[in-house]
């Protein structure tokens, strides 16, 4: 199939593709599935008994394994689950077994202004619709997991607000004795509902629960999300869930799911949500669908069990971090690696030649509007400013001991002296570095770009990680601060600095993981502050502690745990043939 994407919209470029699609059967025989192993959601998507694939599958030696993240983004985004595709699809091209991992893309991005993350052009995976509408339902079961825990946190305060001891006694129940000034939980919905980001529950009679103030974040934020993307096992799995700090008390200890009696039902929800989802790209390789995105506000990334599988099945396992290396190959590095034991090959961090031109001096590229025209004419020294930017996201790869690849994701405006300024500023940082035209060309147009993984695959690396977990955490938030971001340290508000020092205090929660909040769109805290800020210190706001997932959460900046919607968002465009019920519109 050759459909030219300059002429085409991806969702018809995916309608095209879709007609010659395998299934998932023809799928599964080609990744070496065992018949028990498939569990089919029709023909075109299914998941993967991963607990089934390992076992058998012990002993198999594992692929060549690669992460691929990006320089700081614009608002639009840099083609990183393009990229992703792609480069699965330039393997494949070369004869190599390839497996892609991705993350299930949110409801927020889908109907706002970033799309789906299913790839674009001639790089993309299929199905588009199932894909950008659910799959197979893990973010439902996880937004129902988590705001599980918020009915029972919420009908757990009304009755012990409203009964006697004696009451709560005859129903064998312990009184928890909730704070309702100090609840660390608030509800999820996939939707970016910024009118939702703080409100009041419980308003009406006795009845009607307990009046209090409350919030929605987005369900990719969730610790739910976080737990699916870090576990390794069910047993894991439920382990975890009944960790989750949902309140305090009023002496100030921590309420968990497990004292709500409620973490047995959430590992319920999540049962079949641990299965990774499998489709595939437009040219038949196999992409599990893991996990969820927002790496600013998250751990954004494809799941552990994702990626363990997708290592004993291939030759080349290519995973995806959310943003830039700063957030994403950061919590890739420190904390997924940490959980998993699993060490990269490769990393590759994709760059475009217009985020360049905009951290060189470019036009400021406010969310939701038109690019402005200047970003369409050469600018050199707007891309050879803005390499400064990629050269920090190498060096930042590189502390981690592995072998980094740039690769440009090539647009048609590029110009030559433009990407001639790139490769040679890439090399001269120490980086390999390959035009891709993956978009345009599909697997045939990320050849060199394939032949340069491979190569870097070869290579020995010196992978390690950052910080030990004896570190004391303010000190780890201060190297995060200053080695990956280029800040000159940390400050914290009273409320931050006070529970840091509490969890520094505390035998268990003191080892746990970080894993940083802050803008996604520079690399401070700052959206406004692009290229390679200097001069600047990170200020910490608040300190969340996910328990289950195993990691404390830093809030930086203004950055909020519920994205708005935009005034242009996607969802003017989408709509249904009605003719033939295919949906139209998706990006």
């Amino acid at each position: 199939m050759f459909v030219d994407p300059r002429k085409h919209k991806d969702w018809e470029i995916a309608g095209y593709a879709e007609r010659e699609m395998k299934t998932v059967y023809q799928l599964s025989e080609e990744l070496g599935l065992d018949r028990e192993e498939l569990l089919p959601y029709g023909n075109y998507v299914a998941k993967i008994d991963f607990a089934k694939v390992l076992k058998r599958l012990k002993k198999r030696d594992d692929a060549k394994y690669i992460d691929v993240t990006a320089i700081t983004p614009t608002p639009l985004g840099e083609g990183k689950s393009t990229t992703v595709i792609g480069l699965v699809q330039g393997l494949g091209r070369l004869g190599k077994k390839v497996v892609g991992a991705i993350r299930q893309p949110s409801g927020g991005p889908t109907m706002n202004i970033k799309g789906s993350a299913a790839g674009g052009g001639l790089a993309q995976c299929i199905p588009l619709t199932p894909f950008s509408f659910g799959l197979t339902g893990d973010t439902y079961a996880i937004m129902n997991a988590h705001n599980l825990a918020m009915v029972a946190l919420t009908a757990r305060m009304q009755h012990e607000n409203n009964y006697s001891d004696e009451v709560l006694a005859d129903k064998s129940l312990k009184r928890l004795d909730i704070n309702p000034k100090n609840i660390e939980m608030g509800w999820v919905i996939d939707f970016c509902a910024q009118s939702l980001r703080n409100i009041i529950i419980g308003l009406g009679g006795k009845m009607d629960g307990f009046p209090m103030q409350s919030k929605f974040n987005i369900a990719g934020s969730s610790e739910i999300m976080a737990i699916l993307a870090v576990s390794t096992s069910l047993k894991d799995m439920r382990e975890r869930m009944g960790k989750i700090v949902v309140a305090c008390n009023r002496k100030g200890d921590p309420v968990t799911t497990a004292d709500l009696e409620v973490d047995g039902a959430m590992t319920a929800w999540m049962a079949d949500a641990i299965n990774p989802n499998l489709i595939q790209t437009l040219e038949g390789q196999p992409v599990f669908v893991h996990a969820g995105p927002f790496a600013n506000i998250a751990i954004g990334q494809s799941s552990i069990i994702a990626d363990s599988v997708g290592l004993k099945l291939a030759d080349y396992h290519v995973t995806e971090s959310g943003f830039g290396a700063d957030i994403g190959f950061e919590k890739f590095w420190n904390l997924k690696c940490r959980f998993s034991g699993l060490k990269p090959n490769c990393a590759v961090i994709v760059a475009t030649i217009r985020a360049l031109k905009c951290h060189g001096g470019g036009p400021s590229f406010p969310p939701g509007k038109p690019m402005d025209p200047a970003y369409l004419k050469e600018h050199v020294d707007w891309v050879e400013k803005g390499c400064e930017n990629l050269a920090h996201h190498i060096k930042c790869v590189k502390k981690a001991g592995i072998n980094p690849v740039v690769c440009i994701n090539s647009f048609h405006t590029d110009t030559r002296d433009e990407i001639k300024a790139v490769c040679r500023m890439a090399e001269a940082a120490g980086a390999r570095v390959a035009v891709a035209d993956h978009w345009l060309k599909g697997g045939d147009g990320a050849l060199e770009f394939a032949e340069a993984v491979i190569d870097a695959c070869e290579e020995e690396n010196r992978f390690h990680f950052l910080y030990d977990l004896e570190t004391p955490l303010r000190d780890r938030i201060e190297l995060i601060a200053r080695e990956v971001y280029g800040a000159d340290g940390v400050t914290y508000t009273p409320m931050a600095e006070a529970k840091a020092k509490t969890i520094e205090q505390d035998s268990e929660l003191s080892k746990l993981g970080v894993c940083m909040v802050k803008t996604h769109l520079s690399l401070s805290h700052d959206p406004d502050r692009k290229g390679v800020p200097r001069g600047w210190t990170l200020p910490v706001r608040d300190v969340l502690t996910y328990h289950g997932a195993g990691f404390i959460v830093p809030v930086a900046g203004e950055i909020k745990l519920m994205p708005g919607t935009a005034s242009d968002p996607a969802y003017r465009r989408i709509d249904v043939d009605v003719e033939t019920g295919k949906v139209k519109g998706l990006f």
